[in-house]
């Protein structure tokens, strides 16, 4: 004998919608459809659908395991198979075979880098080695480098070593400037002198001192160089027009598509919450198969246990999903109701916010709260958001209320987009604005929150001129 915990069926089910985002939602629904013959979608008022909106009077521990009998005998599907069986075609030209180009025809996609340079040396001629221009253009990576030295080329094939490097001048004289290079040195090399103009500084100061460029040392380059601090800015200012990742302008990365899960609305003085189910199938047992479970359907034992199956199966997912459906609307709301002042005022605004405020808030456990805000999105007036990004931990001020990271983030952006150039604020500079007014924090704390917005120190941020 021995006490563990079992997930019901219906359990695993609600966990398993609870997690998705809308997207894969509707995937997973439309899966559902076609898998399970009990599922129909409908449109129509009078059928079964999920309702999402919230009812505050009940308990949503009550949606865990559905009601079978009350749902079963509430099913009213009548509508729906009257129209089903009366439908006619609406226009007598409708056929499958209508001309016009095939979908494929129709679909289009970027060209990659190494489509842009094999179409390239197809249109020169190449040179003997042309075997060793494909292996070089193999060994390419997303930013335009290459990633094998020449020995390691070499080896692929037995070529000498001469002809890989005649290979990678090839492929560094094809189009973007730059791409072929071995390292960060040879691609701004190769860009400066594809300018054509007197770039003679800005290449002694790559070749010699690249370090030193990064760090923007302006006056240690001007004194190893001995050249006056306006020449070096100027060299500065061409190398900054250079492209350090030629290749990146090719990129195969598909853009990432977000669709909200929650809309938020202003109505008057309150804010509404709406549940995003544009695209959703509305679910429905079918009429058909319910009749086919009736006692004196004379279907098989077999046939009969597999429509059962599939019902509850369906019964689930369609309680399941009216549970996740109301969940996710009372967490957002609750995210509103602590967030409120940030839909009107943005950033500035935003309160600190942890998941037990929300889970103590609508009576349900933390991870309930966090697989609600993990990939899902809100649409508010100050633009989208994923649920996740409303949960911060908070600053002391001398005010006595707390302020969210966030908010203190963006103020240090913005200080640090205001500074003068030549002299930019250090860490200790930026803590000490804050604390003037009245934010309690530390220089460390400063140097963090600057380099996760990727600022780079104040040293870095200089500027000459």
């Amino acid at each position: 004998m021995s006490q563990r915990l079992v997930m019901t069926p219906a359990l695993q089910m609600a966990i398993k919608l609870l997690q998705l985002n809308k997207l894969e939602l509707e995937q997973t629904l439309q899966q559902e459809l076609v898998e399970n013959p009990i599922l129909e979608d409908s449109v129509e008022s009078a059928t079964l659908e999920v309702d999402t909106r919230i009812d505050e009077a009940k308990d949503p521990a009550d949606d865990v395991a559905p009601a079978e009998d009350n749902l079963i005998d509430n099913l009213d599907t009548d509508a729906f198979f009257e129209k089903f069986f009366d439908y006619q075609p609406t226009s007598p030209n409708m056929r499958e075979d209508a001309d016009g180009p095939p979908f494929e025809a129709t679909l289009t996609s970027s060209p990659s880098l190494l489509d842009h340079l094999g179409w390239q040396l197809e249109m020169a001629d190449l040179p003997a080695h042309e075997d060793i221009v494909q292996a070089v253009l193999g060994n390419l990576d997303d930013d335009g480098y290459v990633r094998a030295s020449v020995a390691e080329i070499a080896a692929m094939g037995g070529w000498s070593p001469l002809d890989v490097e005649r290979a990678v001048a090839t492929v560094q004289g094809l189009d973007p400037t730059g791409v072929g290079a071995r390292d960060l040195r040879e691609c701004l090399f190769l860009q400066l002198e594809h300018l054509g103009v007197d770039v003679q500084l800005p290449v002694a100061m790559v070749r010699d001192h690249l370090d030193a460029v990064k760090a923007h040392r302006f006056k240690e380059i001007a004194r190893a160089l001995r050249v006056r601090l306006p020449d070096v800015a100027d060299a500065m200012a061409i190398i900054r027009e250079l492209n350090p990742k030629p290749g990146q302008a090719f990129s195969d990365e598909s853009p990432r598509y977000i669709t909200p899960d929650v809309y938020i609305r202003q109505d008057g003085d309150e804010w509404v919450v709406s549940v995003n189910d544009d695209g959703l199938p509305k679910l429905r047992v079918s009429r058909l198969y319910r009749k086919m479970l009736s006692p004196d359907s004379g279907i098989s034992p077999a046939a009969a246990e597999y429509l059962q199956e599939k019902l509850r199966s369906a019964l689930w997912l369609i309680k399941s999903y009216g549970q996740r459906q109301r969940t996710i609307a009372k967490v957002a709301e609750s995210i509103i109701a602590h967030q409120g002042a940030f839909m009107e005022h943005g950033l500035a605004a935003l309160r600190p916010l942890v998941l037990r405020d929300v889970a103590d808030d609508i009576e349900m456990h933390e991870s309930t709260v966090s697989r609600v805000v993990n990939g899902k999105y809100m649409h508010t007036p100050q633009g989208i958001f994923e649920m996740r990004f409303f949960f911060h931990s908070g600053l002391g001020h001398a005010s006595g209320a707390d302020v969210s990271s966030v908010s203190v983030k963006e103020k240090i952006r913005k200080l640090i987009e205001a500074e003068d150039a030549r002299k930019p604020m250090s860490d200790a500079a930026v803590a000490k604005n804050l604390k003037e007014g009245g934010l309690q924090i530390a220089r460390r704390t400063v140097a963090k929150y600057r380099e996760e917005l990727h600022i780079p120190a104040s040293k870095a941020r200089r500027r000459i001129g």
